[in-house]
């Protein structure tokens, strides 16, 4: 199969792991007179369109968020995974919890799958390189390797979701494969934190992504509640054992428009 013009003066693939393949368009020319000028700014400012495309071949699959596909090219079958009513509704479950699309489509065959158009940026992370795996913000995945794992990951204590601005239960990914996630900032942007039996505080929801293996709690600055008020603090989002913890130092995943259009101090914490 030959693609002519997959990549053009105007967008390009830039950055690739694996079979995943991010397309990035550096400047948009499908525009209009009225949203011109905007458009303009966006792309001097690095916000572009990106699309993940993934190369099937030789028996390859890939599984993806819900209603995500955009085209497809080649011999390639979907199936939804779903093995009957019970597992249906399993799934059902597992995606009201997490705040993920309860169906996941697996492609498999020969050719191209290229999902649709984010004006997010996309992480391409290697599932292996996080050891027993890693857990990821709501609604953040969009792609991953068919050879890699899906589960909930349930908090240890209720703590962290009451009182720390979290879901009772997050995606966790495991096994081998690349993974795609959608994010609100660049990878270039995120501070990676690797713990050796240590323990990681932040202020605020801005981890992104973190090894399965690590304990998530939250606690107080202090060790009185006085302590704490005094200190202006309050509760903190705690990680601790061994692992990696990726965080944004500049916007909370959860609303890139609300940490980004007020000029309330940390308005975006919830």
């Amino acid at each position: 199969m030959n693609i002519r013009n997959f990549e053009n003066d105007t967008r390009k693939f830039a950055e690739n792991k694996d079979n995943f393949y991010v397309l990035e368009y550096l400047r948009d020319a499908s525009v209009s007179p009225m949203n011109a000028a905007a458009e303009y700014y966006m792309s001097k400012m690095g916000v572009h369109r990106r699309q993940v495309a993934i190369k099937l071949e030789n028996g390859r699959s890939a599984m993806i968020q819900s209603g995500a596909m955009q085209w497809m090219a080649g011999d390639i079958n979907v199936s939804t995974g779903v093995k009957g009513v019970g597992d249906f509704f399993g799934k059902m479950m597992k995606g009201a919890v997490t705040g993920e699309s309860a169906i996941k489509p697996e492609y498999t065959g020969n050719g191209w799958l290229v999902l649709e158009p984010t004006y997010k940026y996309i992480l391409l992370v290697d599932v292996a390189e996080w050891g027993s795996g890693l857990t990821i913000e709501d609604g953040m995945f969009y792609a991953c390797a068919g050879t890699v794992k899906t589960a909930v990951a349930a908090r240890k204590n209720l703590s962290s979701a009451t009182l720390g601005g979290e879901g009772l239960f997050n995606l966790s990914l495991s096994g081998s494969g690349v993974a795609a996630l959608e994010s609100n900032v660049p990878y270039d942007e995120l501070i990676e934190v690797e713990l050796d039996n240590d323990t990681l505080k932040i202020d605020g929801n801005y981890a992104v992504c973190w090894s399965s293996s690590l304990d998530f709690t939250v606690e107080r600055t202090t060790k009185t509640l006085i302590g704490s008020a005094a200190s202006g603090e309050g509760l903190v989002n705690v990680f601790r054992g061994t692992g990696k913890v990726l965080m944004s130092p500049v916007t909370p995943t959860t609303s890139l428009y609300e940490a980004t259009n007020t000029v309330s101090a940390k308005a975006a914490k919830k």
